[in-house]
């Protein structure tokens, strides 16, 4: 989880790969309206998210034998609405500075979400809070390096 540009997708391929296990991008199941109005620069609002977040819930708890999922999860409302389908699913906020994300953004290829969004997605952004299920790992270094301290962060989770 993290705001767009922290790396889910890439860090999160290389995570399952790790563990054994399949990934899926949250992004690919957007209801098509959420994704033209991103494209346009215009943010989300919770009414916007609440079915997609559905989805990516059923879809976790249909993973019997676990899924990484690349999912912006930023609000703990929305994490818990993802919980209320999957209730062992175990975040992994993946955190950079705004100048890195926004450069990380910019220079994405074939991706709707402008850099124009990433101080929205900031700014609604909330870590996970005591008691929540997961861990915080600072997304700098390489995909490799990540990946290699999320595993450390949910091994002694």
């Amino acid at each position: 989880m993290g705001v767009s540009g922290a790396g889910k997708t890439t860090v999160g391929i290389a995570l399952a790969g790790r563990l054994g296990l399949p990934f899926e991008d949250a992004d690919g199941l957007h209801p098509a309206a959420n994704v033209a109005k991103m494209a346009s620069g215009i943010p989300l609002t919770d009414e916007d998210r609440a079915p997609w977040l559905a989805i990516v819930g059923k879809r976790i708890a249909a993973s019997p034998d676990g899924i990484v999922m690349a999912c912006s999860a930023l609000r703990e409302i929305y994490r818990d609405q993802i919980r209320e389908s999957a209730p062992e699913a175990l975040f992994v906020l993946l955190t950079v500075d705004e100048s890195t994300l926004t450069d990380r953004v910019a220079n994405r290829q074939g991706h709707f979400m402008p850099a124009s969004l990433v101080h929205s997605q900031l700014d609604t952004l909330e870590p996970l809070a005591p008691g929540e299920n997961g861990v915080t790992v600072l997304s700098r270094g390489g995909i490799e390096a990540t990946a290699d301290r999320a595993v450390e962060a949910l091994r002694t989770n």
